[in-house]
């Protein structure tokens, strides 16, 4: 028998079947070993949802803007780029070859509603689930056997796991964290404000502002600019961070020294390609034991509503 924690949170009802099946223990294996498996899986879904999304031409960021052909398509997608991040080999029967077995990929927006192609019984399949709205996604192995399906009602005879057997699923992740699409979760509010200007420069601004201490990825600047040059937008020299810096804030991005500022001033940390804003002030006597940061030879706090706006420091120079 193959090592597995059995303990694991998402597999403490490891059923007999689960326990007997060799090939399937095997692929879980495989790709729990794999190194940093669960962020790049991660990843691969959230870099997906925003290539079907298209902000930079579309503006759109809610899945439900999406046209029915383009959320058919994702499945599509999410089975190409996790071959391409994963390196699966390609398979006979199914979509992938792992640790020699063949296994097919499905993925579903809606949770349990993976739909199996009939030649996929006796085979395994990847299931795979994300949603932008929960900002969660969970992805586990499923063995096919006729007798754990509904029976397909539709054209292509398409079945479903029965939901009393979703238990028969070896979760590799479940629930985990799929990073934030911070203008799907934003005030409605907030969101129509940053979108009310004409300029992806001031639109840009509006959104480090108002999406204070909170990660904001590549993708999100540029659905937000619309515009081909949307890094350059975020830098100084006439980028946010120039314009917001008289305000009092600081745009951090994902070089070493940004993300140190970050940590000291008790912020998330920015991933690769991420950004935080914050508004900050000089530490002052009513800001009490608050975490800060030395910069330009004074300690900086997150401002709190008293604080009036100030002109901000410089952040460190650049270093990855």
């Amino acid at each position: 028998m193959l090592p597995i924690d059995v303990c694991a949170a998402p597999n403490i009802t490891l059923t007999e079947e689960l326990r007997r099946d060799t090939e399937l223990l095997e692929v879980h294996a495989k790709l729990m070993g794999m190194e940093r498996s669960r962020d790049r899986f991660a990843a691969v879904l959230r870099d997906t949802i925003d290539q079907l999304l298209n902000g930079e031409a579309t503006g759109r960021y809610d899945w439900e803007e999406l046209f029915k052909t383009e959320r058919t398509h994702a499945g599509t997608l999410v089975e190409i780029n996790l071959q391409r991040e994963f390196k699966f080999a390609d398979g006979g029967a199914m979509d992938y070859r792992i640790a020699g077995v063949e296994v097919d990929c499905k993925y579903s927006q809606n949770f349990g509603g993976w739909m199996i192609p009939p030649e996929a019984k006796g085979h395994l399949c990847l299931l795979v689930w994300a949603s932008d709205y929960e900002s969660r996604w969970s992805a586990g192995l499923f063995r096919v056997r006729e007798e754990w399906l509904n029976q397909g009602g539709n054209r292509d005879a398409k079945l479903t796991v029965k939901a009393r057997h979703r238990d028969k699923i070896l979760w590799l992740w479940r629930d985990a964290v799929l990073p934030e699409n911070v203008l799907l979760h934003m005030s409605p509010a907030d969101c129509n404000a940053v979108f009310a200007s004409q300029s992806g420069q001031q639109r840009l601004n509006e959104l480090f502002r108002r999406a204070q201490k909170r990660r904001i990825s590549r993708n999100v600047v540029r659905t937000v600019a619309q515009q081909k040059d949307y890094m350059k937008r975020v830098r100084g020299n006439g980028g946010s961070r120039s314009a917001l810096k008289p305000e009092g804030f600081l745009i951090m991005g994902d070089y070493d020294s940004h993300r140190s500022v970050a940590e000291q001033l008790g912020l998330p940390v920015p991933g690769e390609g991420e950004f935080i804003s914050v508004r900050v002030a000089k530490r002052r006597p009513h800001h009490q034991d608050a975490p800060h940061v030395v910069l330009d030879g004074d300690a900086w706090v997150i401002a709190t509503a008293d604080d009036s706006p100030e002109t901000a420091p410089s952040l460190p120079s650049h270093t990855k």
